[in-house]
């Protein structure tokens, strides 16, 4: 099915691997690749489920048509598994401790303490 909305090819995929457990995402992507003339960047695979007795997977794929428009609209933990976007990593323990000095100020006074990393009672 073609979602010009959002600027993709959509479609169930059914896998034959008869005396195989499963197959890769990237063998996938780079079958529907040959299959639409793309490169298999912009194809995203997933939720793919193996059928009882195995030998059948059906999962779900999208195409995009470019890269840009794949980066747009695609979720973030999608991308980030194809290595297109990076999570910054912030530890625990700063997050509850921003967070525990946010609720030491009140209004626009939050942002200055998000930024510096600085704010409430000095002992």
């Amino acid at each position: 099915m073609t979602n010009r909305l959002l600027c993709r090819k959509q479609m169930v995929v059914d896998v034959l691997h008869p005396g195989q457990g499963s197959v890769s995402k990237t063998e996938i992507r780079q079958k529907l690749a040959a299959m639409h003339k793309t490169t298999p960047d912009v194809i995203f695979c997933f939720g793919f489920k193996t059928c009882y007795g195995g030998g059948k997977s059906t999962g779900f794929a999208l195409v995009y048509d470019t890269l840009d428009f794949a980066k747009k609209f695609e979720p973030k933990y999608r991308l980030q598994r194809h290595g297109l976007y990076e999570k910054s990593k912030v530890s625990r323990k700063q997050r509850k401790e921003r967070k525990n000095r946010m609720k030491k100020v009140r209004g626009t006074a939050k942002t200055k303490v998000t930024a510096t990393g600085k704010g409430g009672k000095k002992k």
